[in-house]
């Protein structure tokens, strides 16, 4: 799904604002993905993950028999720009 399901493409179409996504190769939490994406506040943050599971190419995604069970835990972590950041 991450790399072969067009996952990006929903992201891209979505206005998503990523910094990066990848897999994690290291570490007690695998295997895991990260995604890293900004946005202007949290509430344009929430709009954005509540449309992406809302979207037809996302739930057909979702419905292959491969990807089905494979999120079994979310850590969300927000980030706050300094003033010397480019955000």
């Amino acid at each position: 799904m991450f790399n072969y399901g067009d996952e990006f493409g929903i992201f891209r179409r979505l206005n998503f604002n990523g910094v990066f996504y990848s897999e994690v190769i290291a570490g007690s939490k695998m295997p895991n993905l990260m995604y890293m994406t900004c946005f202007e506040n949290r509430q344009e943050r929430e709009a954005h993950w509540k449309a992406f599971f809302a979207d037809s190419a996302w739930k057909k995604l979702s419905a292959i028999a491969e990807y089905k069970n494979n999120v079994s835990h979310v850590d969300i972590s927000y980030l706050y720009p300094v003033d010397y950041s480019d955000f």
